[in-house]
C-alpha cells in the first residue's frame, strides 16, 4: 500500500520541461572542458556518430552510456538516467490526454 501512496503522492509534483540530458552534456561537460565530440567519443569508447546523436536529442542516454559517463566525468550512472527518465516523462505526459485509458477501482 505504501507504492501505491508513492504513486499518487508524486502524480501531484508538478513537472518542468527538463533538458535533455544531452544538452546537460554537452553545456556542463564538453563546453567547460573544451572537448570536441570526437575527443570525447574516443574517450567513452564509442562512435563520433553515437555521441553526436545523444547531443543533439536524437537518442537517449543507456545504462551502458550512464556509466561510461560516470567514469569519465567523474559522477553517478543514476544521475544521468534520471535526467533522461525525466525528459522522457515529460515527453510522455504531453501526450496523456490522448492516451485510451480507463481508470480501474476495486470490485
Amino acid at each position: 500500500m505504501s507504492t501505491m501512496k508513492t504513486i499518487i503522492e508524486n502524480k501531484n509534483m508538478i513537472m518542468h520541461n527538463p533538458p535533455h540530458p544531452g544538452e546537460v552534456l554537452r553545456e556542463l561537460c564538453l563546453e567547460p572542458m573544451g572537448l570536441t565530440v570526437t575527443a570525447t567519443a574516443e574517450a567513452l569508447g564509442v562512435s563520433r556518430k553515437t555521441l553526436s546523436a545523444i547531443l543533439n536529442g536524437r537518442a537517449g542516454i543507456s545504462p551502458e552510456m550512464a556509466i561510461r559517463l560516470s567514469i569519465a566525468f567523474g559522477t553517478s550512472a543514476e544521475s544521468w538516467l534520471n535526467q533522461q527518465t525525466q525528459y522522457d516523462l515529460w515527453q510522455a505526459e504531453q501526450n496523456r490526454r490522448k492516451l485510451k485509458v480507463r481508470k480501474l477501482s476495486a470490485a
